[in-house]
């Protein structure tokens, strides 16, 4: 008969291997990192056909570069304007002009549809899995060149960004704020 693995007393613990997030990186239980870069996107549609055509060579010859395997993720973060909407809001109210207040109270209904209809920004990664730290770092520094080389501005995912990752993949896009977790025990 062979033996069951002990299975733990958290849901997650049983099929997600995180162990933790830390230094914008994804500690598993085997002891691997998962770490990366964000990519700042760029709309390459504006540009004319000869440059779009350049722009996606580029990134070709970029991802042909990388010699290990890596995941290129698309996640999306809810955009949260409630600051600027605040800021709209008083600026309203300071201002005496009929047009600009019409003006205004135009951008604070917009802003106020944007807040309804759960409007999110597309964020895009790519990522890797390694132990060692110094080809975790060089990986890192090497990435952000190549792509700044190509007109394209990144740098190395940060704990939030990595948490926003999990939250799209795990629990559909839903952040999950909250605390510790009591654990039933059967």
């Amino acid at each position: 008969m062979s033996q069951m693995k002990a299975k733990s007393k958290y849901t997650d613990d049983n099929f997600v291997p995180v162990k933790n997030i830390s230094n914008g990186e994804i500690i598993l239980d085997s002891n691997e990192k998962v770490t990366g870069i964000k990519i700042m996107p760029k709309n390459i549609f504006i540009m004319d056909y000869g440059a779009q055509m350049a722009a996606i060579e580029n990134l070709k010859n970029v991802y042909n570069t990388i010699d290990y395997e890596f995941w290129i993720i698309a996640a999306d973060r809810p955009v949260d304007i409630n600051v600027y909407l605040s800021q709209l809001q008083l600026l309203f109210k300071e201002t005496q002009s009929p047009i600009k207040r019409k003006i205004i109270m135009e951008d604070i209904n917009k802003g106020n549809m944007f807040t309804n209809n759960n409007i999110v920004d597309t964020e895009y990664y790519l990522l890797f899995k390694e132990k060692n730290q110094d080809v975790i770092q060089k990986r890192i520094r090497t990435l952000i060149t190549l792509f700044a080389n190509v007109g394209l501005n990144c740098h190395q995912t940060t704990n939030e960004d990595l948490r926003i990752i999990l939250d799209n993949f795990l629990n559909g896009g839903t952040t999950t704020n909250f605390g510790t977790v009591i654990p039933y025990e059967y």
